[in-house]
């Protein structure tokens, strides 16, 4: 199933912290894949809504014709088909457990308020920062001193967490504060994080990020 000469193709969208997730893992195992990119602000395309029919979002994986949905599902997925090189679950199941638990933790509680919070303003914006950064604190304490979240490897839980990085300058410029000054930890993971090749070249320049977040404020008349 998960040959050599699989056909590989990555439904994306540049700015997607998700889809990067995808990269990343997909870089991580060395898989030679194709990345179609998709316009999420105007007319899907219909290869998207026919692979994507329930939500109709990035990311996709297409692996030999069957989609497969969902970020961490396919970071999952990729995981398991690919297992020969690079693990990113830990085989301990406990740890295994562990991990996975974290990185829904990461999607409910961190992706959730980031979204949020270039949204918001004043005292809602001013709560949702609050929430955000104690989300983060968490992280470092689950981190403590090691070099990744699976210790001396990069793994799941990294994966899931490192896209939103490039988000930091934008949600740091729109809600006036500094997540280095919170959580200094956290940035020293992140930049061990960046000098991956699989985490550098799949996360796009924060600066961009933080332009493409002005267009939607406005956009959305959030000015």
């Amino acid at each position: 199933m998960g040959g050599e000469n699989a056909k590989v193709e990555l439904l994306d969208y540049w700015r997607s912290p998700y889809a990067m997730r995808v990269k990343i893992a997909l870089e991580e195992k060395q898989i030679n894949y194709e990345c179609n990119e998709q316009e999420l602000l105007g007319n899907k395309s219909s290869l998207l809504i026919e692979m994507n029919p329930v939500h109709k979002r990035v990311p996709v994986l297409i692996h030999n014709g069957k989609p497969i949905c969902e970020s961490l599902v396919i970071v999952e997925y990729i995981d398991e088909v690919w297992a020969h090189t690079s693990p990113l679950l830990p085989s301990d199941p406990y740890l295994r457990s562990q991990a996975k638990f974290w990185g829904d933790f990461v999607d409910n509680k961190i992706f959730s308020s980031g979204r949020e919070l270039w949204q918001a303003k004043g005292e809602k914006q001013e709560t949702i920062i609050k929430e955000f950064i104690e989300g983060l604190k968490l992280l470092e304490e689950e981190l403590k001193e090691e070099k990744f979240f699976g210790g001396d490897n990069f793994g799941y839980v990294d994966v899931a967490l490192v896209p939103l990085t490039c988000w930091f300058y934008a949600l740091e410029k729109c809600g006036n504060f500094s997540i280095d000054a919170h959580c200094s930890k956290l940035i020293g993971w992140a930049q061990r994080c960046k000098d991956r090749p699989s985490v550098s070249k799949s996360l796009p320049d924060p600066v961009k990020i933080y332009d493409y977040v002005l267009e939607l404020k406005k956009m959305f008349g959030l000015e």
